[in-house]
């Protein structure tokens, strides 16, 4: 990162704040596309809102970077499982994005069981002069058609239009919790809390699991999977974490059932931290390959860790993410914030790392300087064009005018979804039922 980048002077006019107030709109999942010209959010209520880039215009040159409202749909619907009378929420827990391969968009998008393939396409022509039927629709008598018309594509104003291509469902007994697209874009993996499927992308009728850790004695179970993703060149290579705190990786190559894993990533716990609290903090909430397919990154309760694929014993690199939060685990325990599922995010170039924490505060690392920066996404901070200043957190002792103090943090506005543009240095970030869009700063 450059010097510019280092004091996060970043740009907060592209802004996107909805006033909303319902449970169903708050934001459970944020995804760039590949280009970063499209970025998609999910909400609690099933809807897809997806925005586009701004093409510069040379009257305008600062607007280039701004995202506006592209298309909004409904993805998933409430549904009701009779067999097991368990009700299926709406909320969108992930959408993972194909590469673009003609003037349409694709998107996975998922809620607890089922996954669901979209196309995003524009229409701006509409066809007139039919034969058999008006203007209006309607079938018009044969005996009146005298002339053979050739139908015309007339102009129209553009429309956005969303689609759904393929419905992949009934294949999970538990919660889906990650879809991740593989390297060879004819299949994805969907994984929940025990197994995870392998899908054709042409066919949903049918998937192969290819792990499954359930045990014969449910009062066995000790572990549950939290998250997967394939690796982003190797399209046999995959990872998935766990709620111990391991990390597998699995080559697809080895057997068709990847029970067995070829890599085991897992760090000793240090028997002086060691606390009743220890499992739960110590679970994995997110794992992500690194762009250039080397590391690794995890994130669990207070750290973001960096592993290099070629060394299984001990992270290369720890990032306390809320280290002053520790004194404070009896209470959240109490209040189930110890359970919240934090993201993480790697930046274009793999040199920065950026993951949420509480206070809508998130946190950026950057892994050549070593410098760490805590940034706020508020209504109060993030008018356009205003410039972030970092933030700092107080433990004990006197408190300065720009601190905050520890005891009053705010533990219902959290961070827990962001997403990183693939070339640029724009960041999205999920704020409840705020989207803020934040870029470098442009002079």
């Amino acid at each position: 990162m450059d010097e510019e980048i280092d004091t996060r002077k970043i740009n907060s006019s592209f802004l996107r704040e909805h006033n909303y107030a319902t449970e169903a709109d708050i934001i459970s999942t944020v995804e760039f596309n590949s280009s970063g010209e499209l970025l998609a959010t999910g909400d609690k209520g099933g809807r897809v809102v997806v925005f586009q880039r701004e093409q510069e215009s040379k009257n305008q040159p600062h607007r280039r970077g701004e995202y506006n409202v592209y298309s909004t749909f409904q993805s998933h619907e409430p549904e009701f499982d009779y067999l097991k009378s368990l009700e299926i929420e709406e909320k969108i827990n992930k959408i993972r994005w194909l590469p673009q391969q003609n003037a349409a968009y694709f998107l996975l998008s998922t809620n607890d069981k089922t996954v669901k393939l979209w196309k995003i396409s524009e229409r701006d022509k509409r066809p007139e002069g039919y034969n058999l039927k008006d203007e209006d629709g309607r079938i018009r008598d044969p005996t009146t058609i005298t002339a053979l018309r050739v139908p015309v594509l007339r102009p129209m104003d553009l429309m956005v239009e969303a689609t759904p291509r393929r419905v992949f469902s009934n294949a999970h007994t538990y919660h889906i919790n990650s879809i991740s697209v593989n390297s060879d874009y004819e299949t994805y993996m969907s994984t929940d809390d025990l197994r995870i499927n392998l899908w054709n992308l042409e066919i949903t009728n049918r998937s192969f699991n290819i792990v499954d850790i359930k045990p014969s004695n449910m009062e066995e179970l000790t572990e549950v999977i939290t998250a997967a993703e394939f690796h982003p060149n190797h399209c046999n290579t995959f990872v998935y974490s766990s709620s111990k705190g391991s990390i597998r990786l699995c080559d697809m190559r080895a057997a068709a059932l990847c029970d067995n894993h070829s890599k085991f990533f897992e760090e000793p716990e240090d028997p002086s931290n060691r606390s009743f609290f220890s499992e739960i903090i110590s679970s994995i909430s997110d794992v992500k390959f690194s762009h250039s397919g080397r590391y690794l990154m995890t994130r669990d309760y207070l750290t973001v860790k960096v592993w290099d694929l070629n060394m299984e014993n001990k992270p290369l690199e720890t990032y306390q993410v809320h280290d002053y939060l520790r004194s404070k685990l009896c209470s959240l325990y109490e209040n189930d914030c110890i359970f919240d599922k934090f993201e993480c995010v790697w930046n274009g170039t793999d040199s920065v790392l950026m993951t949420g924490s509480y206070n809508n505060f998130f946190r950026m690392f950057d892994r050549n300087t070593k410098r760490d920066v805590t940034l706020e996404a508020s209504r109060e901070n993030s008018k356009p064009r205003a410039i972030l200043k970092p933030r700092k957190v107080c433990v004990g002792g006197k408190r300065r005018k720009d601190e905050i103090s520890v005891d009053s943090l705010d533990f219902s506005k959290k961070i827990l979804h962001t997403a990183w543009h693939p070339s640029e240095n724009i960041i999205a970030v999920a704020a409840t039922n705020n989207l803020y869009i934040f870029q470098d700063k442009v002079n």
